[in-house]
């Protein structure tokens, strides 16, 4: 089930500390500058067993000097239409101020389930002062302090609680469920309406777990698939969107939904940030990959060393996981859309792929012992033994050793460049992990 957490609130309360906080990593930039965080950071959590996406937002600000002011308040207003739950952010440190006032008259406003954080509570007796808060009406202030993950905790029990919890969708599992994604004007329509053709040969609809995923079985000329609707992007909410951030908040639910994720591409324009940013996230999802390259029809050179140029610019932009099929296609002329469609068919059976333990050691041990890991200390680390887990919705490996913890992730890529080089998982990722014997 797919649930969106967007954090607001205005700039310097501490939103890109708590978004590297609950996502526990050091992807959004924290600075004590105001307006630091202008392009949104997406990223996942955990919290007892529940996988959501967060998005971090820009500073809320009116009447600044900041040019990126008004494309930064578009964004917050996207976030909140388009989230599950809020996380609202002030600062105990500052008490109330006019911006945190305009924001909870907003959030009220919108009736989404909003959590109220006061942060930067580093101590009891900061806790007293954030009962300020409770006039913004907005329900009991959460203390908590993002820089040292006090009251974090409690936080995230209360965030898991807010998810709603709705019936899952009838599909059948045994179907593929494939996502067409990708920035605006790419031809993410004109592919699905060459897939669907006049004929319309759809047998039903089916209402996702989440607003707006809708699963459209697709049977045609052999081919048995739910299509993961992304035309949700049509529906433009309440508000004066910038199309590009709201094609990847619609892109997070259908990804989200989805077994395998077909890229597109514009050819007149190339692999541009855009693009990187959903491909990053159909990576934290751990989906099936297929990129097209759509509109080769309107390039007037198609030769081979215009082919491998593209291939070898998206390549290096998605590295390390290069293991990407590639189709040079067209929606409009319908070139090449049956292959988009058999491909993406074939990841999601790669996806499934068992290797026997017996096999894997075979094949592995040996060249292991040849290209050993790296000595750590003086220390030599032996891998012994190797075997696939069972019941993971990806290939997932377990490497057995005398010190894991010393196995970094050149190596992990080695042995997973290995792996693919002796067996085809073209378009899935791999888990690599490394357990003591």
């Amino acid at each position: 089930m797919s649930n969106i957490v967007a954090i607001v609130g205005r700039p310097n309360v501490g939103k890109s500390t708590l978004f590297n906080r609950l996502t526990q990593t050091r992807q959004a930039i924290v600075d004590e500058v105001a307006g630091t965080t202008r392009d949104r950071q997406y990223g996942k959590a955990e919290w007892n067993g529940q996988e959501f996406s967060i998005i971090d937002t820009g500073g809320w600000v009116l009447n600044s000097d900041d040019v990126f002011e008004e494309e930064i308040n578009k964004q917050v207003h996207i976030a909140i239409n388009e989230a599950d739950v809020i996380l609202f952010l002030v600062d105990v440190t500052h008490g109330i101020t006019d911006l945190d006032e305009q924001i909870a008259d907003m959030l009220r406003r919108n009736k989404k389930p909003v959590i109220l954080i006061s942060n930067k509570a580093d101590n009891f007796e900061l806790h007293s002062q954030s009962a300020e808060f409770y006039s913004l009406g907005l329900g009991d202030p959460q203390n908590i302090s993002a820089i040292n993950g006090s009251g974090t905790g409690d936080l995230l029990d209360l965030l898991v609680s807010k998810f709603s919890r709705k019936e899952e969708e009838k599909t059948d599992e045994n179907i593929p469920k494939i996502a067409v994604v990708g920035r605006p004007n790419a031809g993410k329509s004109s592919l699905i309406n060459a897939f669907i053709g006049n004929e319309r040969n759809i047998v039903t609809d089916i209402a996702g777990t989440t607003r707006d995923s809708i699963y459209t079985l697709y049977d045609k000329f052999g081919l048995n698939f739910y299509l993961v609707d992304t035309a949700g992007i049509r529906k433009k909410g309440k508000v004066n969107e910038d199309l590009e951030y709201y094609s990847v908040m619609r892109a997070i639910r259908a990804i989200e939904n989805s077994d395998v994720c077909v890229l597109m591409l514009d050819a007149t324009r190339g692999i541009e940030s855009q693009d990187m940013n959903i491909f990053s996230i159909i990576q934290k999802n751990k989906k099936g990959l297929v990129i097209v390259i759509n509109k080769w029809d309107l390039l007037e050179n198609k030769d081979q060393k215009v082919i491998k140029t593209f291939e070898e610019a998206i390549r290096e932009r998605t590295a390390p996981f290069t293991d990407i099929p590639l189709i040079f296609a067209s929606a409009h002329t319908k070139q090449r859309i049956f292959k988009i469609l058999e491909t993406a068919k074939e990841v999601y059976e790669i996806r499934k792929t068992k290797i026997s333990t017996h096999k894997l050691n075979e094949v592995l041990l040996p060249i292991i012992e040849k290209t050993p890991p790296p000595m750590n200390k003086g220390k030599v680390v032996k891998i012994k033994y190797i075997t696939q887990l069972p019941n993971t919705s990806i290939p997932s490996f377990v490497f057995f050793c005398n010190l894991p913890q010393w196995i970094k992730e050149p190596y992990k890529r080695f042995l997973e460049n290995q792996i693919r080089k002796h067996w085809k998982l073209t378009g899935t990722p791999v888990n690599i992990f490394m357990r003591e014997k």
